[in-house]
């Protein structure tokens, strides 16, 4: 298989009643899958739209949306998968700037649209007659026909900085790394029958829709969560046997925190892949110790159509040498580092990390001096700064644009906030820069302390805690003690909005 239109087609054949989607107590098989995504592209095609045109989706995750995506993966159409946390102007950018012919509509989400200072698609389909809209269409075979390189996906990036970027994703996107893997008989992370695969992630981030499509391609069960819940996980988890989940950090220590939560909880489950961050050595021990099973680490962006490295399970040693790296590159994928001047670095050297994958994305839509940008030669330039070791290894130290600069050194916050998050005491830490006289910049860290009222550490107790573990010019000068750190719809960390207390308005945000 290379083509997510082969996939349905391929397991329909093979296994039509093996359940594809477990969605709050209802069950889509092989079979029904393949033959209402048959019918959704007739649809798709009946109203008018083809290959190429854009079919949005907004709401929660259900069966429908893979429906849906295997239906558009049929017509030739492009899945625009819509966050549906953001605000209403949010959402019409999306729509706007993907030039959407058609938006499936989750009732929920009504007012969202209703509010947009622009108007809605043309074509808008309520998900709730999502049934009586196909009804009247077959489903027998499609003529369409994807290759490889035909666009499928459209994912749009956060929006930090800027407008969000539609992300064009090829159906190649969803095979290449299993097919690398593969190549080499590796199972750094594997998919096996029988396996009943949680999907954590919500479909409109890449880890999502890669992980749901990884399972699905290899004939596995996936479980649809409407909305990650902590406890609704780990019931799932007991109840239907769950053996993979892939999850982020902060959804494992979640699930760990529930009352009532056990070791018997998680019997069944074999593998847990998480990525979006590096995993604290304490939340690790605690996760090997209640969990009992393999982790896999993955790093990737949008851009290189998710995961381009991987930590395998043989590194996840609390206090190993390969903690502190993102993983290595797959068979097929290159990486390398660069300086601002585009001259490749020696291995240790820290700079751009650079990764050359077959999963790669085709551009950025309608932005062609973008995509230029961040697509070169092939090399996907990922704007985060690390380096590579002599082994392969990829270690990320932070973002270029979020260092600081300190009397000439540069300090990359996300080692400052990998070691301060290692005391007991603190839930979470963000680092920024800030102006200072005398070095140019200092460091400051704003920390949610992880302890009742009036027991939480003191700015003594955490530099006491760094000292044996940064070099001098790394330690933060101050400490701030905040509630929760702010974030993005999406759920990244603003450290823009807590880095411009400082810097305000300045069109120049360096010292």
């Amino acid at each position: 298989m290379k083509t997510l239109a082969q996939t349905t087609r391929h397991h329909a054949e093979r296994r039509p009643d093996l359940p594809a989607v477990l969605c709050e107590g209802r069950t889509l098989t092989y079979g029904q899958l393949h033959r209402e995504s048959n019918r959704i592209a007739h649809a798709l095609k009946a109203a008018g739209l083809a290959p190429g045109d854009r079919v949005a989706y907004l709401g929660k995750e259900s069966e429908h949306y893979y429906e849906i995506l295997f239906g558009c993966a049929k017509s030739g159409t492009v899945l625009v998968p819509v966050n549906w946390r953001l605000t209403a102007p949010e959402v019409s950018h999306i729509l706007q700037d993907s030039g959407t012919r058609l938006l499936f509509l989750e009732d929920e989400f009504g007012p969202i649209v209703d509010k947009m200072p622009t108007a809605p698609p043309e074509t808008v389909v309520p998900l709730g007659s999502l049934r009586e809209w196909r009804a009247e269409h077959g489903d027998g075979e499609t003529e369409f026909e994807p290759t490889p390189d035909t666009p499928v996906a459209q994912l749009y990036t956060s929006g930090t900085t800027g407008l969000p970027k539609g992300v064009v994703l090829a159906h190649r996107s969803f095979f290449a790394i299993r097919d690398a893997l593969a190549s080499e008989g590796l199972d750094w992370i594997d998919w096996r029958d029988g396996d009943i695969a949680l999907v954590g992630i919500p479909g409109f981030h890449i880890g999502g829709l890669w992980w749901a499509t990884q399972n699905l391609n290899a004939g596995t069960t996936i479980v649809a969560m409407r909305a990650f819940a902590a406890r609704q996980a780990v019931d799932l988890i007991r109840d239907l046997g769950i053996t993979t989940a892939c999850v982020v950090p902060a959804m494992l220590r979640m699930m760990l925190t529930e009352p009532g939560v056990e070791a018997k909880d998680f019997t069944t489950l074999r593998k847990t892949v998480y990525g979006g961050s590096p995993i604290s050595e304490a939340l690790l021990e605690e996760s090997l110790a209640v969990l009992d099973c393999e982790f896999a680490q993955i790093y990737g962006l949008t851009e290189t159509g998710n995961t381009a490295v991987c930590l395998p399970p043989a590194a996840h040693v609390p206090g190993g040498p390969l903690m502190q790296a993102a993983g290595h590159p797959y068979p097929g994928v290159r990486s390398k580092v660069i300086d601002a001047e585009g001259r490749e670095l020696p291995p240790g050297a820290i700079g751009e990390v650079c990764l050359h994958t077959p999963a790669r994305m085709v551009e950025y839509w309608g932005l062609p001096d973008k995509t230029a940008e961040t697509l070169v030669d092939g090399w996907i330039h990922t704007g985060d700064a690390g380096y590579v070791d002599e082994d392969g290894y990829v270690f990320i130290r932070d973002r270029i644009k979020d260092a600081i600069l300190v009397a000439g050194e540069n300090v990359y916050p996300a080692e400052i906030e990998n070691v301060l998050e290692g005391h007991p005491g603190v839930a979470e830490a963000v680092v920024v820069g800030a102006p200072d006289e005398r070095w140019g910049e200092y460091v400051h860290a704003f920390v949610v302390p992880d302890s009742a009222p009036g027991q939480e550490p003191t700015p003594r107790d955490l530099h006491t805690f760094l000292v044996p573990q940064l070099a001098s010019f790394k330690l933060p000068t101050r400490y701030e003690f905040i509630d929760s750190v702010p974030r993005n719809p999406s759920g990244k960390i603003l450290r823009r909005e807590l880095r411009d207390r400082f810097w305000g308005d300045s069109a120049r945000k360096v010292n």
